[in-house]
């Protein structure tokens, strides 16, 4: 008994190995039909309610994807150009803000050279081109999703049949399941969206009124990276600020430490904005779907970024919120999903008793 308890241990970390090279070795094809399979949570509703007015699904299908196509092409065009257009003018900033540092280094007797040594500005540009990549290549395979989600949207009406033929007995059972998680995984993407979204707006429109360069490209910066936990809202702060640093550095004279006060609205605003919606706003409104543990928020960016790279970073919430909803909705999984928890709800109901 030992002995076999021990083989299937050891079949399950090579199966969960196998499984990894193969997500890895065929990215080019699961990551579309993840993508796929994400948006699909949010369109099939409206899919399955046309078909309920009688509505021909391959119209309703045919409408949603072209709807999605458009938006796409539209989005892929606006970020290459935004983003190749702000990462070609990085090295003059950069130059600047070189010579910055050495002033400001020399002034306030600062001997750490060794930060003169590194190319921050050829990695900050390497970054932003490697991101905008990214970004741009997902959009790339926009053919891919399109096809995989037909499929998917194709197939969701039936849904519901399948499942009485499937479980005559526990049919009505099943469909409560499926539809709960169906509804949350939909809502926890579409909040997720728009929370990103909004982050998004008020960064570009608070670096638009202090009057920093790019603040477009920074807007769009903050929304992507706000899918990527913690680190993506520290990510996304880091440019704006060192371009403002560069911006107005003619006002140093009378900032604080030779600081342009301008700086400090533009460290200001994003730490409003983040500090909001990301503690206070977000937990308010995405409830127990966005309760992950801190830990499991950093093994699903650390597999799906090394799996898949930036893309896999940014998909890595929305695959860890989902698979959490499934568990928590599977009795046989609600092990899974407690684990999977912060744990802060749970001791607030200890502490009741």
């Amino acid at each position: 008994m030992k002995d076999l308890k021990i083989l299937t241990g050891c079949v399950a970390v090579l199966t969960v190995i196998a499984v990894g090279v193969v997500l890895q070795a065929a990215q080019n094809v699961f990551l579309p039909l993840v993508i796929a399979w994400i948006i699909s949570y949010i369109m099939a509703p409206g899919v399955r309610f046309m078909t309920r007015l009688k509505v021909p699904v391959e119209i309703t299908t045919f409408l949603l994807l072209a709807l999605l196509l458009y938006i796409t092409s539209q989005a892929g065009s606006f970020l290459s150009q935004l983003f190749a257009g702000s990462a070609d003018k990085f090295m003059n900033y950069y130059e600047q803000l070189v010579a910055i540092w050495n002033q400001f280094s020399a002034k306030y007797n600062i001997t750490a050279t060794y930060l003169r040594g590194v190319d921050w500005g050829g990695a900050l540009r390497s970054y932003i081109i490697a991101l905008s990549g990214s970004i741009v290549t997902i959009l790339s395979k926009t053919v891919m999703v399109i096809v995989f989600l037909m499929f998917i949207l194709f197939g969701s009406p039936y849904v519901e049949y399948k499942m009485r033929k499937a479980f005559p007995q526990k049919s009505g059972q099943v469909m409560n399941i499926l539809d709960s998680i169906s509804t949350q995984i939909g809502r926890f993407l579409s909040v997720m969206t728009l929370i990103s979204g909004a982050t998004g707006i008020l960064i570009w429109l608070g670096l638009s009124w202090i009057g920093v360069d790019f603040a477009p490209t920074w807007g769009v910066l903050a929304f992507f990276l706000n899918f990527v936990p913690t680190v993506g809202s520290i990510v996304a702060s880091v440019p704006p600020i060192l371009i403002s640093v560069v911006q107005f550095y003619p006002a140093a004279a009378s900032g604080v430490f030779g600081i342009p006060p301008q700086v400090f609205m533009t460290i200001g605003v994003i730490l409003a904005v983040q500090v909001t919606i990301g503690n206070i706003i977000t937990p308010k409104v995405m409830g127990d779907s966005m309760n992950l543990s801190p830990v499991m928020i950093l093994v699903s960016l650390l597999l799906w970024g090394w799996l898949w790279g930036v893309a896999g970073a940014l998909l890595s919430m929305p695959i860890a919120g989902i698979i959490k909803i499934i568990c928590d909705n599977v009795d046989q999984l609600k092990m899974v999903g407690v684990l999977m928890s912060s744990g802060q709800s749970f001791e607030k109901e200890f502490k009741t008793e």
